[in-house]
């Protein structure tokens, strides 16, 4: 079983499908620890998660199998209390404007989350209603990593803060889509998990734009275009982008939307990553790519022309 992580024990009794309120985590940063982690373990993760931050007033969480079971088995997994826990993260609240930015730290020099990227964190937590702050994720074994966001999500509650859980249900299955989409488009030319990201945030401003009662029809639009405008059309199958339109939908009927930070935050992504990445975005659907391939097909027919004469 995979083992993910990342959860927290203190204030469960906070998080409820009707409060939205997900922005105001205090000034302490919020460290969560796997209760499975060795003693040498933990002082690694420790140490890793602390030399990202300056402040050394952290608060602690310690993680075990029954906040994995509160937390992400709402959601549709099937953790028990014995469940192991060994990743861990920590979360620290930035100035308004400033986003949401995840860093995956290395464990012992070695980067351990196997699956889930960092823009598909960033968007995760967007979808989960949380607004302008610094993420960061290690684990001192190697798992995939897509329980990562749920010790967020209590590192909130911790602080007297709530969650909506359908936004956390939309959160956690919006994590599955992406990695499972990148894992199978691994080594495909002219995919990359950024244009993916970049595209579902554009989509979900987009929403933001329409309100809350964007219908499945503009639904269906939004994901076309923004799929277009990140040259994914072609690489992006029938069965993903169905994928896609139903996490967008979910998305929309979790409430998402009339949080009032959620479109500003989603530009604040795109923007991000847009501009981190020039050299992939600068070259999608340039004058210069078309004339290559136009090279390339003219070079083939050429050589069965020249077969054939």
């Amino acid at each position: 079983m995979v083992l993910l992580s990342l959860v927290s024990l203190i204030t469960l009794g906070i998080f409820n499908a009707q409060s939205v309120k997900a922005d105001s985590l205090d000034d302490q940063p919020v460290m969560t620890l796997g209760t499975s982690l060795t003693d040498s373990q933990k002082q690694g993760t420790i140490d890793a998660l602390s030399s990202q931050i300056n402040n050394s007033n952290y608060k602690t969480i310690t993680v075990t199998g029954d906040t994995l079971v509160k937390y992400l088995n709402p959601s549709g997994s099937s953790f028990t209390s014995s469940s192991g826990v060994w990743s861990s993260a920590l979360i620290e609240k930035t100035s308004s404007g400033s986003g949401i930015n995840v860093k995956i730290v290395d464990y012992n020099g070695s980067n351990n989350i196997t699956t889930i990227t960092a823009d598909q964190y960033r968007n995760a937590a967007i979808t989960a209603g949380i607004s302008d702050a610094n993420i960061y994720v290690t684990s001192a074994t190697k798992i995939d990593g897509s329980g990562a966001l749920a010790g967020i999500y209590a590192a909130y509650a911790s602080s007297g803060n709530s969650l909506n859980q359908n936004q956390v249900n939309a959160a956690q299955n919006e994590m599955g889509v992406l990695s499972d989409i990148t894992d199978a488009n691994k080594g495909t030319n002219g995919y990359t998990d950024k244009q993916l990201n970049n595209a579902i945030a554009g989509m979900k401003s987009d929403m933001a734009q329409k309100g809350s009662n964007v219908t499945v029809n503009q639904i269906t639009t939004i994901v076309n275009n923004n799929l277009q405008q990140n040259n994914l059309q072609n690489i992006i199958t029938d069965n993903q982008k169905q994928e896609i339109i139903n996490l967008m939908v979910k998305i929309k009927n979790s409430g998402a939307l009339n949080n009032s930070s959620f479109k500003e935050q989603a530009n604040k992504l795109s923007s991000d990553i847009t501009s981190k990445a020039k050299n992939i975005f600068n070259n999608l659907n340039t004058q210069e790519n078309r004339n290559l391939f136009q090279k390339i097909w003219d070079s083939i027919v050429s050589f069965f022309q020249g077969l054939f004469n």
